[in-house]
């Protein structure tokens, strides 16, 4: 659990804008894991060309493999205000700027407090180079594999922003606060966030930016430690409602995977989804396959029994598609 302490001067700061940068960062995490997005499918060629660059694939190094694990927090700078091409020129600059003492004990103390860094970003973090390598890494992958979608990702971050502030303009900002997520709870002048460690943040008196996320949908992502730099990037409403004609999710969600998704709000095994849905067991566990392989559900023996259960990622799914 994650508690966030606030007064009235960093309420009042609280502001809603897209992150460039976390959307980069989130599309590039998928690509280096090649997972799938539960949405837009998997990313497509001009990704994978683009982690052939050397500083794309010293960022790809970084990365956790699965869904959880640390991001480091110097590649997505709280966004400014002003267009994409503003923020996110800023977000760069943000990025090559960060102080080696910093980057240090991102990678060192919070993404390898164990050690088992590879040995190329340690190369790296020696010469002192890491900062700059990063955001070039970072704009390289931007321009060959996302700039060509920015017009609709932005239209799809913006009606967002403007539903959050018709709700912060009608209900007040601690309604947008507990709508943001289900893994967030807010109560007056403290928000608490489900996450599988603990932490604590005091953002009295800071400003703290709202980012809606559509290449991270469904999840939360929380970046508080630092008052100078805190951000949430929450999941990007009509994310999939928007996607259900985008050949990307078609192929993720045909119409048995999805009747077996909505079929796991408890579990189930192979041989009983079978027989409900009335499909031969080797095709309900290729659909299964599939939705492990993008998180929707989780597998769990017991005894001799495999079964299967809808996750929140599968949850969100279902309820962010109506």
């Amino acid at each position: 659990m994650i508690t966030v302490k606030f007064n009235v001067s960093g309420l009042a700061r609280t502001r809603i804008a897209p992150s460039p940068a976390f959307e980069i960062t989130a599309w590039l995490r998928l690509a280096a894991a090649n997972r799938r997005h539960p949405v837009l499918g998997m990313a497509d060629a001009s990704a994978r060309y683009a982690l052939r660059d050397p500083d794309v694939a010293l960022i790809a190094a970084v990365m956790p493999h699965g869904s959880q694990g640390y991001v480091l927090d110097m590649l997505t700078p709280r966004p400014g205000v002003g267009s994409w091409k503003h923020v996110l020129s800023a977000q760069l600059d943000a990025v090559s700027q960060t102080p080696v003492e910093k980057t240090e004990e991102q990678l060192l103390e919070e993404r390898y407090p164990n050690g088992g860094m590879p040995d190329r970003v340690r190369r790296v973090l020696e010469d002192g180079s890491f900062a700059r390598r990063a955001a070039d890494g970072l704009r390289r992958f931007w321009h060959i594999a996302l700039a060509d979608h920015q017009k609709a990702i932005e239209e799809r971050l913006a009606a967002d922003v403007a539903r959050r502030a018709h709700l912060m303009a009608t209900h007040g900002v601690g309604h947008v606060l507990e709508t943001l997520h289900p893994e967030l709870d807010w109560a007056p002048e403290e928000m608490r966030i489900v996450k599988p460690y603990d932490g604590a943040s005091d953002l009295s008196d800071s400003e703290l930016v709202l980012s809606p996320s559509a290449l991270g949908w469904p999840n939360l992502q929380v970046q508080v430690c630092d008052p100078l730099d805190a951000f949430i990037a929450y999941p990007a409403g009509g994310t999939a409602a928007e996607s259900k004609a985008d050949t990307a999710l078609s192929g993720l969600i045909g119409t048995s995977r999805a009747a077996i998704l909505r079929d796991l709000g408890i579990s189930r095994s192979t041989t009983e989804l079978s027989r409900r849905h009335q499909l031969a067991p080797s095709t309900v566990s290729y659909h299964l396959s599939v939705l492990l392989d993008a998180d929707l559900v989780t597998r769990t023996r017991r005894g001799p029994v495999v079964q299967y259960q809808r996750t929140r990622v599968g949850d969100a799914l279902l309820r962010d598609a109506g």
